[in-house]
């Protein structure tokens, strides 16, 4: 897995630099100091994985990652054990508290690696109408049609079906990107839903039809405004 470093402090640099070095499969393509410099060289490098400061100048890591419309799997690596809640709404793989021993380094390079892993396998085997998903150490086929609504937990999603449901280890916004061009729609930071299975919209709520029962699902006040303009203009 190719990596970078994005933190403004040289220590950490040292720190991440000799983990990775113990780590065969890692190659550290990149060090950056600021995140106006990781931009620049996520444009130029093909990066996996970003071990990355919170607190920096210019641009905190949030921010940076909120501001990119497509980034590799972040783990967050800060002194500050605040921003672990907001850190995990936005699909961060995991988050460690400096000072970062070695133990709890390669646990977040682990759960890096098994999501890197899966995505990597279901972008590999995709058809117009169905994709693969790893589940219960196997590759599960999802037919696009029969899937209802996507649920974003803490590391993982459920994606429920007509028939069920099948859990698996993804990030939200590695699905959303999959489904943006197959009538699916974030409507909400923990919903993904099937734009054919909507029935009725009622305030902050979408109603669809789960195995014979209504279910509502909320809609995110971010999400909102552009729900309603696509719906307005029967694009749903």
């Amino acid at each position: 897995m190719n990596v970078i470093i994005v933190d403004d402090e040289p220590l950490a640099h040292e720190v991440l630099e000799t983990y990775i070095n113990q780590v065969a499969d890692l190659n550290l393509v990149g060090n950056c100091y600021n995140a106006l410099e990781a931009r620049e060289l996520l444009e130029k490098e093909d990066v996996d994985l970003i071990f990355l400061d919170i607190q920096m100048p210019q641009l905190t890591g949030l921010e940076f990652v909120k501001s990119m419309t497509k980034l590799p799997l972040v783990i967050f690596t800060t002194a500050y054990a605040e921003y672990a809640l907001e850190s995990y709404e936005i699909d961060a793989v995991d988050y460690l508290v400096k000072p970062i021993s070695l133990e709890k380094f390669l646990n977040a390079l682990n759960k890096g690696r098994e999501r890197y892993e899966a995505e990597k396998a279901d972008t590999s085997k995709e058809g117009d109408d169905y994709f693969f998903v790893k589940a219960d150490k196997k590759l599960v086929k999802l037919f696009y049609n029969d899937i209802l609504y996507i649920e974003g937990l803490k590391d993982y999603v459920i994606i429920r079906t007509e028939t069920g449901r099948v859990i698996t280890l993804q990030t939200m916004k590695s699905l959303e990107a999959k489904l943006e061009d197959k009538n699916f729609k974030r409507i909400h930071r923990s919903y993904i839903l099937n734009k054919s299975k909507i029935k009725a919209l009622m305030g902050n709520v979408v109603e669809i039809i789960e195995r014979g029962k209504e279910k509502h699902i909320p809609i995110g006040k971010n999400y909102r405004e552009e729900l309603f303009e696509e719906i307005n203009s029967k694009k749903i």
